[in-house]
């Protein structure tokens, strides 16, 4: 549970520091541009925690996936960048390949079967 909690933080500071670098134009605008400095700092160290009780795998999906959906939001209630039915589709799948790579961890035992050579 820990581990969610840390990817969670990872989450919210990699989005909150991918808007600030939007905000930093060009890192031309100082307050902005510490911000991405400090949400990237605190979502890599909150990334690096979580991966003490998650498999790489598994928390970087997470990471990356929700990080894309929700910076796709982000840009759309801000910035308003256009939202089509590619959009929704790429989020939807985004979404479908994160909740599959939670799946994996079921599959292990099929896998192991496998390669012992038993029948299912």
């Amino acid at each position: 549970m820990k581990g969610y909690l840390f990817l969670t933080l990872s989450i919210i500071s990699e989005v909150f520091a991918t808007t600030m670098l939007k905000f930093s134009d060009g890192f031309t605008v100082l307050a902005p541009s510490l911000a991405v400095a400090i949400g990237y700092g605190i979502s890599f160290y909150s990334l690096s925690l979580c991966l003490k009780t998650m498999p790489l795998s598994l928390a970087y999906a997470i990471w990356s996936g929700v990080g894309t959906a929700l910076t796709v939001l982000v840009g759309i209630v801000i910035w308003h960048d256009i939202f089509t039915v590619y959009s929704a589709i790429g989020i939807a799948l985004i979404i479908g390949g994160v909740i599959l790579l939670n799946q994996g961890d079921k599959g292990e035992e099929v896998v192991d079967s496998l390669a012992k050579g038993s029948d299912l």
